[in-house]
């Protein structure tokens, strides 16, 4: 097929039409997209409630397979073998559309999950956590390159409202439930009672993914890249293992893993994004920043409010459920009232939204400031992180050709779970080497740099054009 025959993104597929920039079926739950709509949401949801079922769980996990010394290993391999599976799942569907990549997915997704909870020890539960994350990070790329392929660009930015609002329930009730799980029914249900929910949500976008129509093949196999993805997941691995330690084992550890980290991300990442350079470079360099200032404060909020401020963990989970409650809504106004807004408005917006949410927020390291700004400031954040989160996908996939949405759709997750993974790692042993000096300190040092990294992309948004690249 030749290039002038592929569809471009955001062009129809059979079936709709466009008039006067008004489709026929303006809905993600009109017939024709409703079982693919249905089956990604679902799809989605699992994803988010197996991982905030299995941080609940872990505790019990490790304690039942007398594993306490690798309990960071076991987050950490399924974020590093993730990155591998971004790759390949990106150059592959690229190569042969994201069927292929997304079944081969799910398989060692669901395979990883099996292999977890008959896990009769510690290594093998750590295989299987290596597995998952294998296929869930190729399920993730291949689900985006699903929305490209199948979605008019109009209908683009209520799918991925759609997809924050399927991480919000399973926030809310996720660690209650997976609770009740371990306590009344045993810790490998919270592994082996996704996969049967999952298949029937599978089933649904056979259908879809069957009529996709043919493109021009856009990628080329990369052994090169592959040893990258790999060099990449090890770094990721040796961030989560240094962040666990203290003083000059923190040192030896996070000086090598964030040179290995670096080094070879960039080599997978579209050339300028360490730079930001303008266009497509700029958009995924935003993405790892907002991202990692989020999730860093967030895994250190729970422990500032209940540790330094004395409220319940159930007082402090509501407040990280604002925040959710806060991305859901952000998530869902740029997909239903545009007003007229640009996507650079939106960028614009959320970023300065997250910057002053994020200075309401650690205010409460002062115990002048009452709780509830803390509270403010954090819904706040979460609305910022609703009209970024959703308008950066939005924009990589406009400015991705057909045939390098896999590549570039990859590169946006693989810059993200890179970039958190540092944040979490060099703050965490920043925290634990001035916690004994001064528990103040410990918490605004780790705040200054995830701060930092808000005003920063606050500061490059004006970088993002309408220029395309492509991935090296």
């Amino acid at each position: 097929m030749s290039q002038q025959d592929t569809p471009a993104p955001g062009t129809p597929i059979s079936g709709t039409h466009m008039q006067d920039g008004i489709e026929d079926h303006p809905s993600i739950l009109s017939p024709h997209y409703r079982a693919t709509t249905i089956g990604m949401v679902s799809l989605v949801a699992l994803i988010a409630f197996e991982a905030l079922a299995v941080a609940t769980a872990m505790p019990t996990v490790t304690r039942a397979l007398d594993g306490l010394p690798l309990y960071a290993l076991a987050f950490g391999v399924t974020l590093a073998a993730s990155v591998v599976g971004m790759t390949v799942a990106g150059r592959w569907s690229d190569m042969r559309g994201p069927a292929s990549p997304l079944w081969a997915g799910l398989t060692c997704f669901l395979c990883g999950l099996m292999l977890a909870g008959c896990a009769l020890n510690m290594p093998m539960l750590l295989a299987g956590r290596l597995v998952q994350g294998l296929g869930g990070g190729g399920m993730s790329v291949a689900l985006y390159v699903l929305v490209g392929r199948r979605y008019p660009e109009a209908l683009r930015p209520r799918l991925f409202a759609a997809f924050s609002a399927a991480w919000v329930l399973p926030s809310l009730v996720g660690p209650a439930l997976s609770g009740l799980v371990v306590e009344h029914i045993g810790w490998r249900w919270v592994f082996l009672a996704v996969p049967p929910l999952a298949l029937p949500a599978a089933a649904l976008l056979r259908p879809a993914l069957r009529d996709l129509p043919a493109i021009a093949r856009g990628g080329t196999a990369s052994r090169r890249r592959s040893l990258w993805a790999v060099g990449a997941a090890t770094g990721v691995c040796l961030l989560y293992l240094g962040g666990q330690q203290q003083g000059a084992d923190a040192v030896a550890i996070l000086v090598p893993a964030m040179i290995l980290s670096l080094a070879c991300t960039w080599r997978l990442l579209p050339q300028g994004t360490l730079s930001a350079a303008r266009g497509l470079p700029s958009v995924i360099a935003l993405r790892g920043l907002v991202c990692a200032a989020f999730f860093g404060t967030e895994a250190f909020l729970p422990l500032l409010l209940s540790r330094e401020r004395g409220l319940s963990p159930s007082m402090a989970g509501l407040v990280l459920s604002a925040g959710a409650l806060g991305w859901s809504a952000g998530s869902w106004y740029q997909g239903h009232r545009r007003n007229g807004w640009s996507r650079h408005r939106f960028l614009r917006v959320g970023t300065l939204g997250v910057c002053a949410g994020m200075a309401l927020t650690v205010s409460a390291v002062s115990a002048a400031v009452p709780v509830p700004v803390a509270a403010l400031g954090w819904t706040v954040v979460g609305l910022g992180m609703g009209l970024i989160s959703a308008s950066l996908s939005m924009l990589t996939l406009s400015m991705s050709a057909p045939g390098q949405q896999g590549a570039n759709g990859s590169a946006l997750q693989l810059c993200e779970a890179v970039t958190v993974a540092s944040a979490l790692a060099v703050g965490g042993s920043l925290f634990s080497a001035l916690l004994a000096t001064s528990a103040q300190a410990a918490y605004l040092a780790n705040f200054a740099i995830l701060g930092a990294m808000a005003l920063l992309a606050a500061a490059i948004v004006g970088r993002i054009g309408a220029r395309q690249f492509v991935v090296n």
